[in-house]
């Protein structure tokens, strides 16, 4: 629940994959084929769920292309995400130092201008009945402006926080899967539906941290001021939030994977990715940030 775009895939990963390209083809992934790429049981790939219309397409629909038939692998997903961190990191780069050398407001206006286009894009990337690359990397273009804008803003006001955020967000990447590989920290149906509750609640409560901020309340931090001992406790809670998101996102990708998915979603899987990762890294630098103002 954490993530529209890995509920969409846990969402199918249980009903099965459609196949992409020609709309009428409902060739389903995970099943066993045959030469001509329809399923050999139509019963096991989903007849309950189909109407009569949907048969006859599935009957008269074209035989999958190869690209069209070729199933996700972890490769496809690590490609993607190294692809969109990548590009995420050279835009940041650049923002970061044009807003240090030049002028520290060409940070300000890329994080607001990368945070309001993000927004909106991720919503339309995550609701998308089809996969866009190319949404997807203009995305990941907007979202470099947003980190590197907020990065090169907190490294003026608060000395070392970039780097320790950025090393923190390392290490707790690679602790929560390490704990999610070995099966010391378990995502069940249960926990996803708790942290999805806590999340909603949590990005309520941005909403109106985010309105307090425009009028100023607390030098324009918000409900909470900088350093206070309930600032740093919310912090706290959402650094946690997003930890578990990403076991979450690893468990999701494991069960599209498995589950027979189309090489094509490895873009939603390294899109999905990567806002987390971005999320746990800006909720790092909030932690820090209050940590430091509060000595």
């Amino acid at each position: 629940m954490s993530n529209p775009v890995f509920n969409r895939i846990d969402e199918q990963s249980r009903r099965g994959y459609a196949g992409f390209g020609d709309n009428r083809s409902t060739q389903y992934y995970g099943s066993p084929q045959t030469s001509q790429g329809y399923p050999q049981d139509h019963q096991s790939a989903g007849r309950t769920n189909m109407s009569a219309g949907q048969l006859d397409d599935l009957y008269n629909s074209p035989s999958a292309s190869p690209t069209q038939s070729r199933r996700l692998t972890l490769d496809d997903v690590m490609m993607k995400s190294g692809l969109l961190f990548g590009l995420m990191l050279v835009v940041a780069g650049i923002t970061w130092t044009a807003g240090l050398t030049i002028n520290l407001g060409i940070a300000g206006l890329a994080s607001i201008t990368g945070a309001i286009v993000t927004l909106v894009l991720g919503m339309v990337i995550s609701f998308k009945k089809t996969v866009s690359p190319p949404l997807i990397l203009l995305f990941t273009v907007f979202e470099g402006l947003m980190v590197g804008g907020i990065s090169a803003t907190f490294m003026v006001r608060f000395d070392g926080v970039v780097t320790t955020a950025v090393i923190a967000t390392l290490c707790v990447f690679a602790t929560m899967f390490l704990g999610w590989k070995t099966k010391l920290i378990r995502v069940t149906e249960r926990s996803r539906r708790i942290v999805g509750m806590a999340i909603v609640g949590y990005m309520l409560f941005m909403l109106v941290n985010f309105v307090a901020a425009l009028f100023g309340m607390n030098q324009g931090w918000g409900v909470f001021g900088l350093g206070s001992g309930m600032s740093i406790l919310v912090s706290v809670f959402a650094v946690g939030l997003a930890s578990y998101s990403l076991a979450m996102d690893f468990d999701s990708i494991e069960k599209a994977i498995q589950a027979g998915a189309p090489e094509k979603y490895s873009w939603m899987l390294a899109f999905g990715l990567l806002v987390t990762v971005v999320w746990l890294y800006i909720e790092l630098l909030r932690l820090f940030a209050n940590l430091q103002s509060r000595d």
